[in-house]
């Protein structure tokens, strides 16, 4: 198997082979791959969509000494096969393995770590001008997606190139697949199309001097002034080329004959410099390029079958979300749903299907999704916007100064929020708690169950101010559905009683701590669970009860850096409720990045399971470990 792939195990190996033989290396790459995704899971389309241009950019191009930089790197696993890490691909999102982006820390073929998009210009551009004042000549080569393309950071980057003409090595590959996780929406997309088209400017050029070859000198000469002005109005790359780049496209992504020596003449040129690439995402497996939405990121699977549908009767809590969300906007037409460019993965893919018009995705832009929710909210409108915990960081400000500043009526979905699992620390909600908690005026909420994630989402739709819940990634609890209800604001609930131990939880950890206190139960340890449920404002008389027990812990799958346990010592000492002896101890995330595992693996590591909260009771209460 793989006769020819087996011979690479750097790049300089890759370079050492003639032409002739990288369409069966391209063959035998993308087999492996496949194979790899297959049992490891992982993002599976991107990465087969760019296998002939991966080998094209290390045959052409010195890396390691010329950078390469993939923008958010889940289209990297060609990649990490030619840089030697053919053999560790097994690993692929394990714990202890490979990660599932590129990662500094991992090898010197990947000069810059990822997992958000839309960075790779920006960190190109300075390592290209740092290599100019080093006096290396040496090329920097970003490779960013069509998708990636729409956010503001990639255009100010952009902006910022261009004022650098001729003085920076900087290549940018736009890899356009028509596709991001979803398909791509926005002017951007469409005016990529119409390059690819090319249709309408080729008409126009070819058909004038056919018509006017017969006319007068003058009556010829105006009209080449016109076709010029019309030219730039459809010529390709003219958006590109007016901020500053030379434009070379569109090519076919899969065709050597094209792409080798496209890379080869750009690279003689000065920069900064952008090659237009067309590629077909999931390309040379037919159920990823007929579905290359389920083929974004898989869990493993049987080759010959594909990803079969999941049987799981037990729904997701982003499902919950979807159904509840519906089921609110049937009874208010003021609801509208926002997502950056993520329908499928936030649950609003079903939002759409029923409500079209109130559904807007506006791509890879969570910044101005914050902002444009503000302005609706401004006309009389509950926006909803379904975001990932992880990516909610990029729009801080817009929460602060365009949301809660104003006081304007905006619900967060915050998805996702905890540790996710195979994704890793690019990815883990591990900050959401601490960074909005800060903001006046908004509150914050975290279910326990299902349940609480419907009252929620509906007390939210009606308090008329920013209000952000958060949920895990994961299987919710099966529980039996219970008819919306609105919560008080600032009010939790007491799980269980006891005598010798207050835990005080947020999230899915409160059925974790649930269970915990069964288990300490029979150790003869006695532990009172409480619910918080809002984080912001607390339920100052559910803390001052359980102040009352000797010990108290607090529960978060937050960072303990500002999140709700650092929430909680600060009401205790305000209070003056810490002078009384109260032993308090806040577990949660430590202060480092949690690497990719499973979430149960992560879980056990950090004792935030059932079976780890119990022995870090035990040795918090002094108690001897059962034999």
């Amino acid at each position: 198997m793989h006769p020819l792939l087996r011979t690479i195990q750097e790049p300089h190996q890759l370079r050492a082979l003639p032409e002739s033989a990288l369409r069966q290396l391209a063959e035998e790459l993308r087999d492996f791959t496949i194979d790899t995704v297959s049992k490891t899971g992982g993002h599976l389309g991107a990465s087969l969509g760019v296998v002939e241009l991966t080998i094209a950019l290390h045959y052409v191009f010195n890396t390691p000494e010329d950078r390469l930089i993939w923008d958010v790197g889940h289209q990297s696993y060609p990649h990490k096969i030619l840089t030697g890490r053919r053999e560790r691909m097994p690993t692929l999102r394990q714990r202890h393995g490979l990660s599932g982006f590129t990662n500094r820390t991992e090898s010197i073929y990947d000069p810059f770590g990822a997992g958000h998009s839309s960075t790779s210009i920006s960190a190109a551009l300075g390592m290209a001008l740092a290599s100019r004042h080093q006096g290396h000549d040496r090329h920097t080569v970003a490779v960013i997606g069509d998708g990636a393309m729409t956010a503001g950071m990639v255009f100010e980057a952009l902006n910022n190139a261009g004022e650098h003409q001729k003085q920076a090595n900087l290549i940018v590959i736009l890899n356009d697949n028509e596709m991001s996780i979803s398909a791509n929406v926005g002017a951007f997309s469409a005016y990529l199309s119409r390059i690819m088209s090319g249709r309408m400017y080729t008409r126009i050029k070819g058909g004038t001097g056919r018509m006017l070859g017969r006319i007068s000198p003058p009556l010829l000469d105006a009209a080449r002034k016109a076709e010029e002005h019309v030219k730039g109005m459809f010529t390709p790359g003219t958006l590109f080329e007016e901020l500053g780049f030379d434009y070379f496209g569109p090519i076919d992504g899969h065709d050597f004959n094209q792409l080798l020596p496209t890379l080869r003449n750009v690279k003689q040129l000065p920069g900064p410099i952008l090659v237009h690439v067309i590629t077909k995402k999931g390309k040379g497996f037919t159920p990823a390029e007929c579905n290359p939405c389920t083929y974004h990121g898989v869990n493993p699977f049987d080759r010959r079958k594909g990803v079969l549908p999941t049987r799981d009767v037990t729904p997701s809590y982003t499902q919950v979300f979807s159904d509840a969300l519906v089921e609110l906007a049937n009874n208010n037409p003021k609801i509208m749903a926002i997502t950056a460019a993520m329908p499928e993965g936030t649950g609003l893919h079903e939002f759409n299907e029923r409500f079209p018009d109130r559904f807007f995705d506006v791509g890879i832009a969570e910044q101005h999704a914050v902002t444009f929710a503000a302005g609706l909210a401004c006309e009389g409108y509950i926006p909803v916007v379904a975001i990932y915990s992880t990516f909610l960081q990029r729009a801080y400000d817009q929460v602060i100064h365009d949301v809660a500043l104003q006081r304007l009526p905006v619900v967060f979905a915050v998805d996702r929020a905890g540790l996710v699992g195979a994704d890793g620390a690019t990815h883990a909600g591990a900050f959401d708690l601490s960074f909005l908690r800060a903001i006046p005026e908004i509150v914050l909420m975290a279910p326990a169950d299902e349940n609480e994630l419907r009252h929620m989402l509906a007390t939210a739709i009606s308090l008329e101010r920013p209000v952000a819940l958060r949920y895990p990634r994961g299987s919710a609890l099966n529980l039996p559905p219970e008819p919306l209800q609105l919560l008080a604001l600032g009010t939790g609930r007491q799980m269980r009683t006891g005598q010798d131990i207050a835990l005080v939880a947020v999230g899915q950890l409160v059925h974790v701590a649930v269970q915990a206190a069964d288990a300490l139960h029979s150790l003869g340890i006695s532990a009172a669970v409480f619910d918080a449920r809002f984080i912001k404002p607390l339920d100052e008389n559910l803390l001052r009860q359980a102040a009352q027990y000797q010990t108290l812990v607090t529960l978060e799958e937050n960072t303990t850096m500002g999140g709700f346990g650092a929430a909680v010592l600060e009401f205790l000492a305000a209070e003056g409720l810490l002078d009384t002896g109260l032993t308090v101890r806040t577990w949660g995330l430590p202060d480092r990045f949690i690497p990719h595992g499973t979430q149960a693996e992560l879980r056990a590591e950090l004792e935030l399971d059932t079976q780890g909260l119990v022995q870090r009771v035990q040795k918090l209460l002094a108690r001897p470990l059962p034999a």
